[in-house]
């Protein structure tokens, strides 16, 4: 049952990662609104054709959660989407997959906020190194910076999208027990509405930028492996092993988002990136440990 866990949160921190290069590239060629509600409307549109039958099933154990459901898309999916794209044009890809490995510190706050869960000292050194290393790389290296408040645009936008995430992640734990197409399917509907009321203002604004060839192909990408997949690796892997554990492993996206921001986008790799994934990196080994303790 590990190894399985193990192996969907390895394929899902890649293609997260991936999210955030695409999200770089696509910077004036489809704009943040059009990028999020185009997802999310496709993703459900597809789960819905392809297995709706499943949703009646589940109809009746949905409707009492309903609006619980489409909340925790809304927050889960489009706040952390809106955040990501939007910081995107002010940070490096590289910053925005790094900071991303910030989010077992919310999920762990969540879960012990909202439910009181338990953790053991291994999890909560790992959980501290990790932490360091997030802000080892919003002050850019330079702890001058902390002093001065010199903190990116982009990486505070990351900070509110991994909060947004962190509580999405840790409240999954009370979602319904149905067929996880159908758990997509409301989620997902949430996100798109939730996205609705940005993309007027986005419009009204006159920041709009329709797909060209090159923003379709993006979407195409973010729809299908970071969305579609992704999400559903990560549900089934919470499911498995837990959302404290399984969130742990979003340490993962910020090694697979340096080495492609690098290769793919051509971004500088400095020093304080490399100090940074050591941390966060040794954060996850110790934590799991700590985890694997826990459980049994």
């Amino acid at each position: 049952m590990n190894r399985t866990a193990y192996a969907l949160l390895a394929l899902t921190t890649l293609f997260w990662a991936g999210n955030s290069i695409a999200g770089k590239l696509a910077v004036g060629h489809v704009s943040p609104m059009v990028l999020v509600t185009v997802r999310w409307a496709a993703v459900t549109a597809a789960l819905f054709l392809l297995n709706r039958r499943q949703v009646a099933v589940d109809w009746a154990v949905i409707r009492p959660r309903l609006f619980y459901l489409l909340f925790l898309g809304g927050l889960g999916f489009t706040v952390f989407s809106i955040a990501l794209y939007y910081a995107l044009i002010y940070t490096t890809a590289i910053n925005a997959s790094i900071l991303q490995g910030g989010m077992p510190l919310f999920v762990f706050a969540a879960s012990f906020a909202l439910f009181g869960s338990r953790i053991r000292i291994e999890q909560a050194i790992g959980f501290v190194l990790s932490f360091i290393g997030v802000v080892v790389i919003a002050l850019r290296g330079d702890f001058v910076n902390l002093i001065t408040l010199n903190i990116n645009f982009g990486d505070a936008l990351m900070l509110v999208a991994i909060i947004a995430y962190g509580i999405y992640t840790a409240a999954l734990r009370t979602k319904p027990i149905v067929h996880w197409t159908s758990l997509m399917i409301m989620l997902c509907l949430g996100a798109t509405l939730t996205a609705l009321p940005f993309l007027a203002l986005e419009m009204a604004a006159g920041a709009t930028i329709l797909p060209e060839p090159r923003g379709w192909l993006i979407i195409g990408f973010i729809v299908l492996f970071p969305s579609l997949l992704g999400q559903a690796f990560y549900i089934r892997a919470v499911e498995l092993i837990g959302s404290n554990r399984a969130g742990l492993f979003i340490n993962l996206l910020p090694l697979w988002g340096a080495l492609l921001a690098v290769t793919i986008v051509g971004e500088e790799f400095h020093i304080y990136h490399a100090v940074s994934l050591v941390m966060i990196l040794a954060g996850i080994g110790l934590a799991e440990y700590g985890g694997r303790k826990l459980a049994r």
